[in-house]
């Protein structure tokens, strides 16, 4: 990777020598640079932090002056103040900004003793009041973090005030100028540059003052870097940031044990954990006769018992723990079981597993683990890079073992469901090999390395098909069950859905789709124990009483629309026109008939805020019904105002795609659409079906970040699935108009 050190010095270099002309020969005054400009970083783009300090001149303005002016005149970013040593460090004992600006100060020039008198005095006043100021200096990380998330882990992320970002060294060299923790390391220094580098190149490729890396400019900026692409430049700064942040927590622990030693006045005692391992202030180290380099297992015994404590491990004990062996393969029981407890413990298993990751002791255990460590996820429902999602997916399964037969197999398929994303080609086929290998490694018999191969192949199954098929044709759960062949696979697949979709985000699981897969689960379940297959579920009372009056009719219940009418094969489609014009999304949508009477019964969402008027939304249905409402004309004006402006740098959206799935049903064609998200899909699709005299049966729904996948389950004006060649190209053609 291309480094701009030395470009960043020589821009240093000569600002200095410029400002120092500015202010030429001039005595009891001082021009001292202070935070980026202090640390010799500008960048391209960077503003100039200044102090011009005097010893009381009465002509001090007139001086300033004569510097600023020329500065705004060539177009430089200034941030500049006048003041008197005195006044500086009266501002930085109120100001947490000023103050870590100071601790960077830096002779420019000038009257160097002025500059020395503010530096010593900074110094003081900074460590004379550290426990206040260090509780400043965390509380504003933890807000940082809150507004802007993790650099490791974004996809846009914020290369300054990111967790894991340059805010965060700033943070470490201000802890260590309290004298409460070393200096940062030449692992943190090297991630500091790193990173420092990638916003060098962001001011240099855009011209601008940028600190955010947004998806349009990442590839450019990773061929300013010397980089590949955007994916190699991402994958570096999840390492880079990880490696700092880690460092981070480090020190602000450091400075919260020193403040506590000082209450306590006495010292801390050692307790045992493990096998080689103890507890000594908050933090876990290794016993006194431990011995790396003679126990190949000690690495994992120790992570299970910070883990099991909820407690971090301590930087030099992991330094210490990368001295273990290697294991043999396949492992010994003793340390398969010790991953099991680490993984066992949940959430605090994850910051565990991410210091071990820092020392890369995860891939000496687990070599696989290189292709995935790190490895954005270019997908806008992931939180994660893919090494994180794996280990936020086992720690959310801990909470399920208690609902499988298998707990030890439930934490392994978590953490290693993912793991063919390393490789090219469907990552749940290539994960299934990786899986299966990993477990022999690991000391599994070969029926349970099979089953977790197995379980990490069809991790996807259950979802998808929940979503994306209708759970009332027989064919639906024929072919899960013909995939899943026992219980206890169900089980871990059940379980594994769950956890998956938590640690993905709130966009990939709900409780909409919690419903539906435990329904596709309870349906299997039957069908395994040999049981009459579940039929759908009846409509209720008020649902059938509504079907007798013959219609039309409409209610609104929660989130389920019912809506009936005499003879209507396109009601389903109709209805969802007028759902959409009053901005709800449909879920999924069921069609049925009681005697002449079609009933359509629709899983409704607003898509903001608060749900619509329920009178309302039935009384516009009962109207289109009659033939009062122009649900198309409603429709375009939604269309119109939600159509995006023209926009440089947009991405290219990639066309729609329609295929038709001929053994998801033996009753209905399958009509599969993946398109972008628009107010009225259903209703345009529909339409284009409806004018091919289809029927829609039944419809599936899901959107996935901006990009839906819909099913529609359709019939020919014989209520038979689509056989003629002419009309399924007639289809496929007519949504992709309607799509256009």
């Amino acid at each position: 990777m291309i480094s701009f050190a030395a470009d960043r010095a020589r821009r240093t270099a000569r600002t200095d020598h410029w400002l120092a002309e500015l202010l030429g020969d001039e005595s009891g005054v001082a021009l001292v640079a202070v935070g980026g400009y202090g640390r010799r970083e500008l960048l391209p783009r960077s503003d100039l932090d200044v102090v011009l300090l005097h010893g009381g001149r009465d002509d001090i303005a007139g001086i300033a002056d004569r510097i600023w002016y020329p500065v705004w005149d060539s177009g430089a970013e200034l941030d500049h103040a006048v003041r008197t040593v005195p006044q500086a460090r009266r501002v930085a004992r109120t100001d947490l900004k000023v103050a870590l600006g100071l601790l960077s100060a830096r002779h420019v020039a000038g009257d160097p003793d002025l500059t020395e008198r503010l530096r010593a005095g900074a110094l003081e006043d900074w460590r004379a009041a550290a426990p206040v100021r260090l509780a400043e200096l965390r509380d504003a990380h933890d807000q940082r973090t809150r507004t802007y998330g993790e650099l490791a882990f974004l996809l846009e992320p914020d290369l300054k005030e990111a967790r894991g970002g340059l805010r965060d060294v700033h943070a470490i060299q201000a802890v260590a100028a309290a004298w409460v923790a070393p200096a940062a390391g030449p692992k943190v220094r090297t991630a500091y540059e790193q990173i420092l580098d990638v916003r060098h190149a962001l001011h240099e490729t855009t011209g601008r003052r940028l600190d955010r890396l947004v998806l349009e400019e990442q590839d450019e900026v990773a061929r300013a870097l010397g980089l590949l692409d955007g994916d190699v430049l991402l994958r570096m700064l999840a390492g880079a940031a990880r490696t700092v942040a880690y460092a981070a927590d480090h020190a602000f622990r450091q400075a919260a044990r020193l403040h506590g030693r000082r209450l306590r006045r006495r010292p801390s005692e050692r307790r045992p954990l493990a096998d080689g391992v103890v507890e000594q202030d908050g933090e876990v180290v290794l016993a006194r006769a431990a011995d790396p380099a003679r126990d190949p297992a000690l690495v994992l015994r120790a992570a299970a018992a910070a883990a099991q404590a909820g407690l971090p491990l301590a930087p030099r004990t992991l330094t210490r723990l990368t001295d273990c062996p290697p294991l043999p393969v396949p492992w010994p029981g003793s340390a398969r079981d010790a991953l099991l407890a680490l993984l066992g413990a949940g959430e605090s298993a994850v910051s565990v597993w991410e210091a071990l990751d820092t020392e890369g002791l995860i891939t000496s255990l687990i070599p696989d683990w290189e292709r995935v460590r790190n490895r954005p996820q270019r997908n806008p429902l992931h939180k994660y890079t893919v090494d994180r999602h794996l280990a936020e997916t086992a720690a959310h399964a801990a909470a399920l073992t208690r609902e499988v037969a298998r707990p030890d197999l439930l934490l392994l398929a978590a953490l290693l469901h993912d793991i063919g994303k390393g490789w090219p080609g469907d990552h749940s086929i290539t994960g299934e090999v990786v899986a299966r290998d990993v477990g022999r490694r690991m000391g599994l018999t070969g029926a349970d390395a099979e089953l977790v191969a197995a379980v990490v192949r069809h991790h996807l199954l259950l979802p998808v098909v929940a979503t994306r098929r209708d759970l009332d044709d027989p064919v639906t759960v024929k072919q899960v069950a013909a995939a899943v062949p026992s219980r206890a696979m169900l089980e871990l697949l059940h379980a594994l859905a769950i956890a998956d979709g938590l640690a993905t985000g709130p966009a990939a699981w709900n409780d909409w789709k919690a419903t539906l897969v435990a329904d596709l689960v309870r349906r299997v379940t039957a069908v395994l124990a040999g049981q009459p297959r579940p039929g759908p579920a009846p409509l209720r009372d008020d649902q059938l009483a509504l079907a007798a009056g013959g219609g039309p009719g409409a209610t609104m219940r929660g989130s389920e629309v019912t809506v009936v009418a005499p003879g209507r094969p396109d009601l389903l489609w109709r209805a969802a026109g007028v759902l959409a014009s009053h901005r709800l999304a449909v879920r999924s949508a069921n069609a049925t008939w009681v005697g002449d009477t079609a009933v359509t019964v629709f899983d409704v969402e607003p898509e903001y805020g608060e749900p619509p008027d329920a009178t309302l939304v039935a009384a516009d249905l009962r109207r289109m019904l009659q033939g009062r409402l122009d649900v198309s004309e409603r429709l375009e004006r939604r269309v119109r105002a939600a159509a995006p402006r023209p926009a440089t740098g947009r991405a290219a959206m990639p066309a729609p795609r329609v295929t038709l799935v001929d053994d998801a049903s033996e009753t209905a064609t399958v009509v599969e659409v993946r398109a972008h998200d628009a107010p009225g899909l259903l209703w345009r699709v529909g339409g284009a079906l409806g004018e091919c005299g289809l029927d829609v049966r039944a419809a599936r729904v899901e959107t996935l970040g901006a990009e839906v996948v819909d099913v529609f389950y359709v019939t020919d004006s014989g209520g038979k699935p689509l056989a003629g060649a002419d009309l399924r190209r007639a289809t496929v053609h007519a949504v992709l108009a309607a799509l256009g």
